[in-house]
C-alpha cells in the first residue's frame, strides 16, 4: 500500500499563521504525519494494480474452465457414442431373443394342437367301446 503525502513543515506553518504557536503546530503536524505512517491507506495505483490482478485472474479462471469445458463435452459425446453402440447391440440381442420366442411359442402351439387332437381322439375312441 502507498504512503500517504504529508507535508510537516507546511502543516506546522499553516498551523502557526492561524494563530497556534510553534511548539503545539510541529506536535500537531507530527501527529497527523504519524497516524499517515500508520493507516494503511490503498492509493490509486494500489486499486488499479488490484483490478489488473483481478483481470489477470478472471482471464485464467476463463480459460481453465474454457478446456475443462471443452474436456467434459468430449467425455459425453463419447459416452454417447458408447451408449449409441450398446444400444444397437442390445436392440439385435432383443431382436433375438422375440424370434426365439416366437419359435419357441409356435413349438408350443403345434405340441398342445397336438395335444387337444389327441385328446379328442383318444375321447372319440373311449366313447366309441362304451
Amino acid at each position: 500500500m502507498g504512503q500517504v503525502a504529508f507535508d510537516t513543515l507546511q502543516a506546522s506553518e499553516e498551523l502557526e499563521s492561524a494563530g497556534i504557536s510553534r511548539e503545539q503546530a510541529r506536535a500537531i503536524s507530527l501527529v497527523v504525519r504519524r497516524s499517515h505512517e500508520v493507516a494503511d491507506v490503498a492509493t490509486k495505483a494500489d486499486i488499479v494494480e488490484v483490478n489488473r490482478n483481478i483481470a489477470d485472474v478472471r482471464k485464467d479462471l476463463s480459460a481453465e474452465m474454457n478446456l475443462r469445458f471443452e474436456k467434459v463435452d468430449a467425455q459425453i459425446s463419447d459416452v454417447r457414442k458408447d451408449m449409441a453402440v450398446r444400444f444397437e447391440k442390445t436392440d439385435g440381442q432383443i431382436a433375438l431373443i422375440r424370434k426365439d420366442v416366437e419359435t419357441i411359442a409356435n413349438g408350443l402351439l403345434l405340441k398342445l394342437g397336438g395335444v387337444i387332437v389327441v385328446t379328442i381322439s383318444a375321447a372319440t375312441a373311449i366313447l366309441k367301446f362304451f
